[in-house]
């Protein structure tokens, strides 16, 4: 109990007010789609309000664990193995046997019951436990290495790992989800303790590689990769309304949903988008029914509270001592605010859409009980550092 009166209100304020502002948009921007295929108009509400119950049954599990549970590394490596990298191979697999079962071009969910269980998002927050684990035991280490090569044996094993996972998501194919895992990645080896010259290198030589491989497609635009959905969805970011008709119709109809909006928005539940002309508007989309609905001003205010998060997190990561709870911090605010810029940038035409869903607002189970618990464990360490400083005084 002394360590709940050590909870952040600052992260835990705007995480339960997402989670009731996910609810009730989830219901508005569902519930004429959901009666319209002869479904209960309130199935995607119950599904929803389940969710947020169970995440903030997880976000309070994961708020009371031992820190050395979560620095347990035989247990991290079984999570890795067993609920991300098998189920990923899986659903590569299925996805080849059974291209049926692909959804918007990729094979990203595995049922199981009435639910369906996304890899990736337990992927995102096993990369940064295992991440900051492996790079803090590593630190006296890497401290003492100058040269590339000494260094890039104390880390290929780690960075090997990750590029599996990554490539393992890639070939689902999910782009947005490798590229958020890739950031991650990113931001805790160069927060980590090594030498600025080997991060450096390898932020040089990975921008200057994807940038080649962008512009070869861009140019090229080799028939393989033209017809995929995922081109597709590159090509109406760059011509929407010439592809109103195919694939940019998303796009348009969603600066249709914003610009109908305003400032102050038509009203909650009055939407006109999400009436058959905003395919799936409870999950990639919301923004811009809550564009819609409730204006610049509801837009405002959702990510003025996703950015609240962020900050606070980040703050948190610049004051800790504890080069783990940093690396934890950093790469929660990473997970967080590269979901939102995707998201955002994808319904406002600024970058291809990439299908990842809006942090705590959207529609999806997988997604919510993740970040719920990510929201436990910055807010466990956090309390944990200010109970141990306590106890030393």
């Amino acid at each position: 109990m002394k360590k709940i009166r050590k909870v952040d209100l600052w992260i835990l304020i705007p995480y339960l007010l997402l989670l009731g502002i996910g609810v009730v948009m989830v219901y508005s921007a569902s519930f004429y789609n959901a009666m319209s295929t002869g479904g209960s108009s309130n199935q995607y509400l119950i599904k929803q309000s389940i969710y947020a119950i169970l995440g903030l049954f997880f976000c309070f599990v994961f708020f009371m664990l031992k820190e050395r549970v979560l620095k347990n590394k035989g247990l991290l490596g079984l999570v890795m193995a067993i609920l991300v990298i098998l189920p990923l191979s899986a659903l590569i697999l299925i996805g080849k046997f059974h291209p049926s079962s692909k959804i918007n071009g990729a094979s990203a969910w595995i049922p199981i019951g009435p639910f369906n269980y996304q890899p990736l998002e337990m992927a995102k927050i096993a990369l940064i436990l295992y991440l900051a684990l492996v790079l803090t035991n590593k630190e006296s280490k890497l401290l003492d290495k100058q040269s590339v090569g000494t260094i890039w044996r104390e880390i290929q094993v780690p960075i090997v790992t990750v590029l599996i996972v990554i490539f393992l998501v890639l070939f689902q194919p999910d782009f947005g989800g490798a590229a958020i895992l890739g950031l991650i990645t990113l931001i805790l080896v160069s927060s980590s303790s090594i030498p600025g010259r080997f991060i450096a290198t390898l932020n040089t030589s990975l921008i200057v590689f994807f940038s080649a491989v962008v512009a070869f497609i861009v140019k090229v635009q080799p028939a393989s990769i033209a017809k995929t959905y995922q081109f597709q969805r590159f090509m109406a970011m760059l011509h929407p309304f010439k592809l109103e008709q195919t694939a940019g119709n998303q796009l348009v109809n969603s600066f249709y949903a914003i610009s109908n909006g305003g400032l102050f928005g038509v009203g909650l539940g009055n939407s006109i988008q999400k009436r058959g002309y905003l395919p799936e508007p409870h999950t990639d989309f919301i923004l811009a029914i809550i564009s819609e609905e409730l204006g610049l001003m509801g837009d405002l205010v959702v990510l003025g509270l996703l950015a609240l998060i962020v900050m606070r997190i980040i703050l948190m990561g610049i004051r800790t001592k504890d080069t783990y709870h940093s690396l934890v911090y950093y790469g929660v605010a990473v997970m967080l605010m590269a979901q939102t810029v995707l998201n955002v940038g994808g319904l406002l035409g600024l970058i291809p859409l990439t299908g990842v869903t809006l942090p705590f607002i959207s529609y999806g189970g997988s997604s919510l009980l993740i970040l719920s618990a990510a929201m436990g464990i910055v807010m466990n360490l956090e309390a944990t550092e200010i109970f141990n400083k306590q106890e030393q005084r």
